[in-house]
């Protein structure tokens, strides 16, 4: 009886041994970010979901007909890996608890949390397990193709995935901020060709694996050593190669494009943001910033999202703006643009007159933190989901940003996660990035991520970038993603830089992501090619 009991729980373990591994190897994928930042585990960590899921020794439930192997069993690897990836991603999302300061009880802010965290880790466990169930089904095909079809398809659901309100961990942001050199990879198709190279080495390496596996060679450096490993390390030293040349060209400063940008960090909580004592902080801190910078003779400064917590019709009426018409020098101030009874998060320009000449309105906005998904279909049902009196509204999609100086790239703190939107202003004519961010309610893991995406982001543009952030971390950025100031975190700061406006165009800023469709359609066509290839040969076996 022991014995029977025995054995059934090793086999229950031996079951549940390939979901463990490929959960463990999702978690390793998801240190590669801050704060732990093993980026170099980004290009193994995805080779032992590649073998479980299309290796042929654990290919099972053949029928006697030869029929294709049932995808079930093999599904739920990749949904283990996915989860394992994102949650430890974006395991910062729980450090928005408690949400208090937005008038959100303890237990309420809890759940909103764990909803929010689970339901964006589930969603990353969807997209895994459905590029999973396409490999299940290349089981029989050439490696080659797999490998193809394999990068292909990730490339295609993290495109999928960005195109929508719910986006961060993209393969590609492993390796920010530490790995510049691969970054600039996407200047030639955006993120999705660090993603793409990512996914093709592990590939390769798994395939390797694979073919170590099954070969009945007891020789051993051929067991050890075959094509598919060399190509992999043929790959990835030439990808970085062809980024190092990226990365080595000189960057152009002439005197008649600098531009001197100061930032002031105000380092005002968010639990006291909306309180009179944190208004009067605000303005203490910006006004006082403000003026120190323009005496530094900075041609202009940028603040960060919500640094004065009022409307547009209030803003004239500030220290800040009074500030601005006493020193004469351009200043971007964060605050809330108004349309009908809804809001919007905005970076108004005010010129050197203490004029707004122009406005950007965020138009990625925060599901549940900052609005209610489906609000007007589902209305009060939806409405319980959260107590949050969320009435923020987007701005629009196209929207372009003119300044005194020409016109910018503006971001507003979560739209530094979607590579499009910069890339649609740098194609219009955009010629410097400036990011007004405001992450005070998340962990410190949070903003460092946030950072290594605007680097990402100012790389695939070619563009000098400036951020601003309430806690931290603000910074300058030049055109090949190096840091070339970072604040402190839960700091107040002040600190100029000359940044420099460029009208150069990369090949993803021209013709964006032309990799992805390129690489679907031609490993579609091969696949289909083999196919009937395939179709014909069975056909003249069976006439023969």
């Amino acid at each position: 009886m022991q014995k029977k009991q025995s054995k059934k729980q090793r086999e229950r373990l031996t079951a549940l041994l390939p979901y463990l591994i490929a959960n463990a190897c999702g978690i390793f994928m998801g240190l590669t970010v801050a704060p732990v930042g093993a980026w170099f585990l980004a290009w193994i960590a995805l080779v032992p979901l590649w073998v479980l899921v299309v290796s042929s020794n654990s290919i099972q439930n053949l029928s006697s007909a030869g029929s294709a192997p049932k995808v079930r069993p093999k599904i739920p690897n990749g949904f283990a890996w996915g989860i394992g990836y994102h949650g430890v991603a974006l395991f910062w999302i729980t450090g928005i608890h408690p949400m208090t300061w937005l008038g959100v009880p303890w237990l309420p802010s809890l759940a909103i949390t764990l909803f929010c965290w689970g339901f964006l880790s589930l969603l990353g466990g969807v997209f895994v397990a459905i590029w999973a169930a396409v490999m299940v089904r290349l089981a029989g095909q050439k490696p080659w193709l797999r490998i193809l079809i394999g990068t292909a398809v990730w490339c295609g659901l993290e495109s999928l995935w960005s195109a929508g309100p719910l986006w961060w961990s993209s393969l590609a942001y492993t390796q920010s901020p530490h790995n510049l050199v691969i970054l600039h990879l996407g200047q030639l198709s955006g993120p999705n060709t660090v993603t793409a190279a990512i996914a093709a080495v592990n590939g390769l390496i798994a395939e390797g694996w694979i073919k170590r596996q099954d070969t009945k060679i007891s020789f051993a450096p051929s067991r050890l050593v075959n094509k598919y490993f060399a190509i992999a390390i043929g790959l990835l030293i030439s990808l970085h190669l062809i980024g190092f040349i990226l990365y080595s060209r000189p960057i152009a400063q002439p005197s008649e494009a600098a531009l001197k940008v100061g930032i002031v960090q105000g380092n005002i909580p968010n639990r006291l943001l909306r309180s009179s004592e944190g208004f009067r902080r605000a303005q203490e801190n910006y006004t006082s910033g403000y003026i120190t910078l323009a005496n530094q003779g900075v041609d202009a400064v940028l603040t960060p999202e919500g640094a004065l917590p009022i409307f547009q019709r209030n803003l004239m009426a500030t220290a800040l703006v009074a500030a601005v018409k006493e020193k004469g020098v351009v200043a971007w101030i964060g605050a809330f643009g108004e349309r009908g009874d809804s809001y919007t998060i905005s970076l108004f320009t005010f010129n050197s007159k203490g004029e707004i000449v122009s406005r950007y309105d965020k138009a990625k906005l925060v599901p549940l933190g900052e609005y209610i998904p489906f609000e007007g279909i589902l209305g009060k049902i939806v409405q319980r989901l959260s107590p949050l009196d969320a009435h923020q509204v987007p701005g629009s999609a196209n929207q372009l940003f003119d300044t005194p100086f020409g016109r910018a790239i503006a971001s507003i703190c979560y739209e530094s996660a979607f590579a499009e939107q910069f890339r649609r202003q740098a194609a219009a004519g955009g010629q410097f990035i400036l990011s007004s961010s405001n992450d005070a309610h998340y962990t410190a893991s949070m903003p460092f991520q946030h950072h290594a995406q605007d680097m990402m982001r100012a790389i695939e543009t070619d563009r000098w970038s400036a951020r601003a952030t309430n806690t931290g971390y603000s910074a300058f950025v030049d055109p090949h993603g190096k840091t070339l100031w970072i604040s402190g975190y839960n700091t107040y700061e002040t600190h100029a830089a000359t940044i420099y406006r460029r009208q150069t165009k990369t090949l993803y800023v021209r013709w964006g992501d032309w990799l992805t469709p390129l690489l679907l359609v031609f490993s579609g066509g091969a696949w289909l090619v083999i196919q009937l290839k395939d179709t014909k040969i069975n056909k003249n076996l069976t006439l023969s």
